[in-house]
Parts: structure tokens; sequence; C-alpha cells
């Protein structure tokens, strides 16, 4: 991010698009659920999930907007290309390996190629987080939830 350049003035950039966002993207979900029915927290209609995310999703976005409001200036910062390319490439190609080669070598790949966004990066904390995070995520997803996906590619 870039540094204020003045104390006095206000209107923080990123907070006040992210509050633009947030409030936008509530507003488009109101009007496309607009026809579901709602019903009561007893008996929820197929609306009533989503209207409720909508509105939380507007007042935090208010609650963001407001806050930016009165914060020191802070310009948005030109984004970087090279992370989300990264983590782009490590979603897609854990896609792609947990189909042929199953979960732990799809969570191994996404955790590593991941980890290469950050250029601070250490490599035996990496080591260290994949073998954790690869371990529960096996246990949460396959063992507890039951999700239809190999553990191992044999």
């Amino acid at each position: 991010m870039a540094t204020p350049r003045k104390a006095g003035s206000a209107g923080d950039r990123p907070d006040l698009l992210t509050a633009i966002l947030f409030v936008g993207f509530g507003a488009l979900g109101l009007w496309a659920g607009r026809d579901l029915t709602m019903g009561t927290a007893a008996a929820m209609g197929p609306g009533y999930l989503p209207r409720i995310v909508c509105w939380l999703l507007i007042l935090v976005g208010l609650v963001v907007g407001g806050i930016g409001l009165f914060r020191a200036r802070e310009d948005i910062a030109f984004p970087q290309l090279r992370p989300l390319l990264v983590i782009l490439l490590a979603v897609v190609g854990f896609a792609f390996i947990a189909d042929y080669f199953g979960f732990v070598a799809a969570s191994i790949s996404l955790l590593v190629i991941g980890s290469l966004a950050d250029r601070e990066s250490r490599w035996r904390e990496v080591i260290l987080l994949t073998a954790g995070l690869t371990a529960f995520g096996a246990l949460v997803f396959i063992v507890g939830l039951g999700v239809q996906m190999p553990i191992w590619p044999f």
C-alpha cells in the first residue's frame, strides 16, 4: 500500500472502494433474489439466507465506508501481477492435480506453488505448514465431511 499523502486529508481510497464493492454486491444480490420467497426464521424460504447475507454485506460496506471517510487519505496501489498469477496457477493446478493424483498431491502443489507468491516465504515454514494443512484438510474434508475425492492416486 502507498503511504498517506497528507495527514489532514480524508478519504482512505482502498476502504472506500471496498465499501462501494460491498454495498454494490449486496444490492445486486437483493435485486437478483427479489422474486425468492423470504419465509420466516421457523420456515425459511429460498430467499431467506441470501437476503440476510446481502443485508449484512451492505451493513459491513456502510461501516467500512464510514470509517474510511474519516481516516487519512491513502491512494490505491497498483496491483502486483506476479502474486495474482501465481495464486491463479496454484488454484487451477489444484483442480487438475486432484483429479489424477488425489487430494494430498493437489494440496501439496497448491501450498508450495502458492507460497511462491510471497517473496519473503521461508522453505522450512512452507514445508511445515504444507504438512500440517494437508493433514488437516484431508481429515476435515475427506474423512469428516466425506468429500468425494481420492486421497491418494492409487
